[in-house]
């Protein structure tokens, strides 16, 4: 048994991690977006919200579409005892029960105006029964059956069209909710080019730890071979021996760095964490002229917030508009016209009982009537003016918001173009001091060969070449997402002078 709980065990802990046979996914920064916006949590959920906000819209619609509605209660079966007042004596208890049958179906057509049109027809069998107390409790029977067609109709007067009202608040609902659901595939696309940059950054810290532990490494080697022939003290040999062994810790330390990095991408995007992924990137950069009165004139134009609070405006506007109308003077006119049919026979079959109520149409009298009602609230304690003072200061508050992020637009925009022209010219400036500092170090590192400097000093060269590499990869990598940032917060191309939301082939706005 034991035996069987340790393989098992060890099962389960094999089967928790990749097979070394796993493919590994090559990302680019394009295809990362891809699927990060078919695949992400965020993504997923915003779908769900707009899915529902779209369903809601659609119910809206059918509103206005005729409906058929049937209902049936086969058997309503009841018995109990219930008093009879007599005049002349005290109550006497009589048993009554009742088993009865009913079906009725109702066609409804919703008028444009708001109101509706119903054809209803009813069939309805009633069995009773009632046991006479006073006459030895004798029982009674009997058997009826009751048709009835009616026609029916409601009309809301001096009032709005409260379905179109409410149909015009579920599609703006659906226009806010598929507006912000853009809004975040922007989001996860720069915050994918944000993550993506940081598995790049670590990738490139490893290779540049790697390189560093290499180059100790031959130092050391060298080193070694001087101490060994006595051209160098033996302190030089010992401190190329360290910085070795410091490089080879970093190494590993920047490793750990990039698994952590590789795992954040991949939850981020909808990945397994177990998934093995490798990024490529092209480090080539362009540079480009920003016009900010023109980025900001586009960011106005196009960004999807604005958008959003002037649906929230027009939204505010119905309820302010609702409110009103509670102190409003409105009417309804209904009417109604039915024909109904009771069996005047109470013993046969089901079928002679209907046919009978049919034959009472004829005699009997239709039901009909129309009816029009007014209501004005007279007073309301002020109920009804304080609800339209709150909507209004609802109103007044969106109108403000919207200022507000007109305001928040241009200051991010103006922000954004002076950082997209900060770190191009501090990504120029570090690029051409990697390129002095690799040159510096290829001179010491022929000198050290030489012995012309000690271990120590070239390993102050090493360290001044791996600090421009992380310099300059900084430098890239803070341009890059300036960029990135630049085309979310104005959703425009400068490079290539196009609009972000037509042109970027991974963001659709379709349905």
């Amino acid at each position: 048994m034991k035996k069987l709980i340790v393989l098992t065990f060890l099962i389960l802990q094999v089967s928790a991690y990749p097979s070394k046979a796993q493919e590994t996914l090559v990302l680019t920064l394009d295809r990362a977006i891809n699927i990060a916006l078919s695949k992400s949590y965020t993504v997923k959920s915003y779908q769900e919200k707009k899915l529902a906000m779209q369903h809601s819209f659609r119910y809206w619609e059918a509103m206005f579409k005729p409906r058929m509605d049937f209902s049936l209660f086969a058997p309503s079966w009841t018995e109990n005892v219930r008093p009879i007042q007599r005049v002349d004596g005290l109550p006497v208890y009589n048993s009554i029960g009742s088993m009865q049958y009913s079906g009725n179906l109702k066609f409804t057509y919703t008028l444009p105006t708001g109101g509706n049109l119903a054809l209803n027809s009813m069939l309805y069998r009633d069995n009773l029964k009632t046991v006479l107390a006073l006459q030895d409790y004798e029982t009674l029977r009997s058997r009826k059956a009751q048709s009835s067609f009616s026609l029916s109709f409601d009309q809301p007067i001096l009032t709005k069209n409260q379905l179109k009202e409410s149909l015009e608040e579920a599609r703006l609902q659906y226009e806010k909710m598929s507006n912000e659901f853009s809004r975040r595939q922007l989001d996860i696309i720069y915050q994918v080019t944000e993550s993506f940059y940081a598995v790049y950054r670590a990738t490139r810290e490893v290779e540049i730890a790697g390189e560093k532990l290499k180059n100790s490494e031959e130092a050391y080697r060298i080193a070694k071979l001087k101490g060994e022939a006595g051209r160098i003290p033996e302190g030089d040999m010992l401190i190329a021996e360290v910085a070795a062994a410091q490089n080879r810790a970093a190494l590993s330390e920047s490793d750990g760095k990039l698994e952590r990095a590789k795992d954040a991408l991949k939850q981020l995007i909808g990945l397994e964490l177990y998934d093995l992924i490798q990024i490529e990137t092209d480090l080539r950069y362009d540079t480009f002229k920003i016009d900010q009165d023109g980025a900001i004139e586009k960011a106005l134009r196009h960004r999807l917030e604005v958008y959003e609070s002037e649906l929230d405006i027009k939204l505010q506007e119905i309820g302010l508009d609702r409110a009103e109308r509670i102190r409003e003077l409105s009417g309804k006119i209904s009417a109604y016209y039915d024909v109904t049919g009771v069996s005047t026979v109470e013993h046969g079959s089901t079928a002679d009982l209907f046919r009978s109520s049919f034959n009472n149409f004829v005699d009997r009298p239709p039901n009909r009537g129309v009816t029009l009602t007014l209501s004005y609230p007279i007073f309301d304690w002020g109920r009804g003016r304080e609800r339209v003072q709150r909507e209004m200061a609802s109103l007044r508050e969106a109108q403000l918001s919207l200022e507000d992020i007109k305001t928040t637009i241009i200051r991010e925009v103006r922000d954004i173009v002076r950082s997209v022209e900060e770190t191009m010219n501090r990504l120029i400036i570090h690029e051409k001091n990697q390129q002095l500092a690799q040159k510096s170090y290829e001179i010491s590192r022929m000198r050290f060969e030489n012995g012309n400097i000690t271990s120590q000093e070239l390993g102050t060269e090493q360290e001044r070449l791996a600090a421009t590499q992380l310099d300059y990869l900084n430098a890239y990598i803070t341009y890059q997402l300036a960029n990135a940032d630049l085309k979310r917060k104005t959703l425009w191309d400068f490079k290539n002078n196009s609009s972000y939301l037509v042109e970027e082939e991974y963001f659709q706005t379709k349905e």
